[in-house]
């Protein structure tokens, strides 16, 4: 005779004891975890707006104290902010549009069996992942091709990620059914038009991920301004935040030699500008990711097989 354990209201209805104490610890451990994940975010963030002095003494760690913006009105009154946002923006948006017009078809190709040679070809994709020339070669092949202090060095040479490349493939070799093609075919679908007309309004989710790895690749593109590009007017956001970090950092070590307390009042605020920077260069990205967020959860071929 099994034994009755008395029902419960609400959201532990029908749960068993041991079943209700697997789910709270699982949440209590899911809280923690978030937690970890998400008061870093947020210590920059409230450290950014907080007096520096309070933050180094370890008093700030759950509200602003202090309030001050001056780290912000030393970023955005650097009119080379601005010149940085308005070139990372448009390497981002063309940069990302180009990797997936490459990208997306590339991979129908790779995907489909009856493409014969796509199998050799993928050992060239995947070749690439292991070796490649050097800084040296790579300089010396951007400037005979003229993209040194081109604004195209940012797109071109990144058009096709090979591990994204990877993902998309085996999404539409896995995850688009088989008797949709084949049902396409029947209607006398051709190929380009499968993947114009069917596969790409089912792939929305895979788009949309690979369009935000892409997004975020091109926005933190630090290393290719760089080495690449001289002209400051060509110059990523990245760059240019970089450039006002380390100047407020170097104005801030001499503002503190020889002082009475041995802390300068540059000093003092180049904290509280490094963790502005933070914010400006991380703020875009964080607040595009939640319309995206609902694509990373389920796909949207539930219900397109029948029978």
């Amino acid at each position: 005779m099994s034994a009755t354990y008395p029902q419960s209201k609400g959201f532990f209805r029908n749960k068993t004891p041991a079943d209700v104490v697997f789910m709270l610890a699982l949440g209590a451990i899911c809280v923690a975890v978030l937690f970890a994940v998400i008061y870093p975010v947020y210590f920059v963030v409230i450290a950014s707006v907080s007096n520096p002095s309070l933050t180094s003494t370890g008093e700030v760690w759950l509200l602003p104290k202090g309030v001050s913006f001056f780290g912000y009105r030393e970023i955005f009154n650097d009119d080379r902010i601005w010149t940085g946002y308005r070139n990372t923006l448009l390497y981002s948006v063309a940069g990302t549009a180009l990797n997936l017009v490459v990208t997306i078809p590339a991979a129908y190709a790779l995907s489909r069996p009856e493409f014969r040679p796509r199998r050799i070809l993928m050992l060239f994709f995947v070749f690439t992942l292991f070796f490649n020339g050097g800084l040296i070669p790579t300089y010396l092949l951007y400037r005979d091709l003229g993209l040194l202090d081109n604004w195209l060095v940012f797109v071109l040479p990144s058009a096709v990620n090979v591990y994204n490349l990877i993902i998309a493939r085996a999404f539409f070799e896995h995850s688009l059914p088989k008797e949709l093609f084949e049902a396409a075919l029947i209607d006398g679908v051709s190929y380009l038009q499968y993947f114009a007309r069917i596969a790409l309004p089912l792939s929305k989710a895979i788009i949309s991920v690979i369009g935000l790895y892409y997004l975020v690749q091109h926005w933190n593109d630090f290393f290719t301004g760089l080495v690449f590009v001289r002209d400051n007017a060509l110059q990523p956001l990245q760059i240019v935040l970089r450039d006002i970090l380390l100047s407020n950092q170097a104005f801030a070590g001499g503002a503190g030699t020889g002082g009475g307390s041995g802390v300068g009042y540059d000093q003092q605020y180049a904290d509280q500008i490094k963790y502005g920077v933070i914010v400006v260069s991380s703020l875009p990205v964080l607040v595009l990711y939640p319309f995206l967020q609902r694509y990373f959860e389920k796909g949207v071929l539930i219900g397109s097989v029948k029978g």
